[in-house]
């Protein structure tokens, strides 16, 4: 379900999406592949853009200004009268099988920074995406899956500012 900004309400908070904590060995540009169970594979000419962690930062950070409307101020040094949530997030697990599925496996804490960094909620949670076909139908399945993260993160991020109402 698309939300459109200009149907959201603004949130009361601005957010700064932290880089992402991605495992070593996907943290590059080549993608990894699962080859079974135990096997991976790093594919030469399947790239990303720029290494995983980033991209995943850079799409978490579109998405939760998008679901939330608001705005990510990381690395911008700018005041403001709203409150600031850092998000963190580490990927645990981000698998894909080519022709099937990609599954990621991730933690994220919400800190309210101009509260000592006082820590509004934690989550986890694993995102199963279907990916038939080949490599386009693969991103477009990493895609699906920071999408579902960022939703329930912007989740978490409206319950914990409908609970502390200081903000």
């Amino acid at each position: 379900m698309e939300h459109d900004a200009a149907l959201q309400p603004r949130a009361s908070f601005l957010v700064n999406v932290l880089p992402v904590g991605i495992p070593n060995g996907l943290d590059q540009s080549q993608m990894v592949v699962r080859q079974g169970d135990s096997g991976v594979a790093v594919l030469e000419t399947e790239r990303w853009v720029s290494p995983l962690g980033d991209e995943v930062r850079g799409a978490l950070s579109s998405h939760l200004a998008m679901l939330l409307n608001t705005r990510d101020v990381a690395g911008l040094s700018m005041k403001s009268d709203k409150p600031v949530v850092m998000v963190k997030v580490q990927v645990r697990r981000f698998d894909a099988w080519p022709g099937q599925r990609v599954q990621l496996t991730a933690d994220w804490e919400l800190v309210l920074s101009e509260d000592s960094g006082h820590t509004l909620v934690t989550g986890t949670g694993r995102f199963d995406e279907g990916a038939p076909g080949g490599y386009p139908e693969l991103i477009r399945a990493y895609q699906q899956a920071v999408r579902a993260l960022a939703m329930r993160i912007a989740t978490d991020a409206q319950s914990a500012e409908i609970s502390r109402r200081r903000f």
